[in-house]
């Protein structure tokens, strides 16, 4: 069944993706990494970031998404939760110097105040800079809570919580666009 299901998404997820006006974030070699991204006008409630940065209703962030087929196909082989979690952890890290290069190299970056993205899937988000914020709208978390049923069907997961995760651009590049130079 799970086969079936990964197969019927590969063959969506290209239309979504031209759909969906999303960009692949690529590594200093070309390589698409796991994130995607397009700019979007925040529409939440104002959120204050720990190092002071406000998010108002109309500031533009970079909208993160896994590209959940690629990261599906490459847990696959992993079957222990805990391992998957781990993977799934190093996976992004791994693709947040190139996330920083994307916004730094971004025709709009001066207008970008931070980065937004919504996932079931947050724990360890804060090490990896991250902030969590619930999702304060019941209609939207419901939406949401029903499009992220797919992957939790792969992951395992029960208990469907998304939550907004944010990080402010001074933040993404204080942490990551070191590290995106010296991997250059």
């Amino acid at each position: 069944m799970k086969s079936c299901l990964l197969s019927f998404w590969t063959r969506i997820d290209p239309i979504y993706f031209a759909c969906s006006r999303l960009t692949y974030i690529v590594d200093p070699n070309q390589n698409r990494t796991v994130l995607r991204a397009r700019l979007t006008k925040y529409k939440g409630a104002t959120v204050v970031l720990s190092d002071g940065t406000v998010l108002q209703k109309n500031d533009v962030l970079l909208k993160i998404h896994l590209h959940n087929v690629k990261l599906l196909k490459e847990l696959s082989t992993v079957t222990n939760d805990i391992k998957r979690a781990v993977f799934i952890y190093h996976i992004i890290k791994q693709a947040m110097p190139s996330l920083a290069m994307y916004i730094q190299s971004h025709p709009s970056s001066e207008k970008v105040k931070g980065v937004i993205g919504i996932t079931n899937l947050s724990r360890g988000t804060e090490r990896l800079g991250f902030e969590k914020a619930p999702l304060k709208n019941a209609l939207y978390r419901f939406f949401k809570q029903v499009t992220l049923l797919p992957i939790n069907s792969f992951t395992g997961t029960k208990k469907i919580n998304p939550v907004y995760l944010f990080m402010s651009k001074r933040k993404l590049l204080t942490i990551y666009a070191r590290e995106a130079s010296i991997k250059l």
